[in-house]
């Protein structure tokens, strides 16, 4: 992927991260609160994980520096949230939830490393070729 100049990669990042955090502030504020196994934001890092390894696949993307920075630094980068994850798993330890404190800090990552393998699986390998031989080039 070439790279986007840094006052249009910051107006990028910026304005997708709004669009991003937003999305997250949305789909979290909709959830039940509570100290059950907290759904929401697992499933919004798992999907961020799989669109972020996701994007180096789609050619449009890969020609648009600033298409990239917007959707990945920060589209998915705001929507994701390692912070709110770590938080919640210390609130559960908190409360003596342990057992579902581990299973959400390992799931999280669990889930997260197979759904970017199960992604590169789905890519085909001319794809990938593609993928390798633009970064080869920069």
């Amino acid at each position: 992927m070439t790279r986007a100049r840094l006052p249009v990669a910051l107006i990028a990042a910026s304005l997708g991260g709004i669009v991003g955090s937003l999305a997250r502030y949305a789909i979290s504020d909709a959830s039940p609160p509570g100290l059950g196994f907290p759904w929401a934001v697992f499933w919004i890092n798992v999907t961020g994980c799989a669109l972020l390894a996701a994007l180096p696949a789609v050619p449009v993307v890969r020609r648009t520096p600033w298409l990239a920075v917007f959707l990945g630094t920060g589209v998915l980068g705001g929507f994701t949230t390692m912070s709110t994850a770590s938080e919640q798993t210390v609130v559960l330890l908190d409360h003596d939830r342990i057992g579902t404190a581990l299973s959400y800090a390992g799931g999280t990552l669990a889930a997260a490393l197979a759904t970017a393998w199960l992604v590169s699986l789905l890519t085909t390998p001319e794809a990938r070729a593609e993928v390798e031989d633009e970064e080869a080039d920069e």
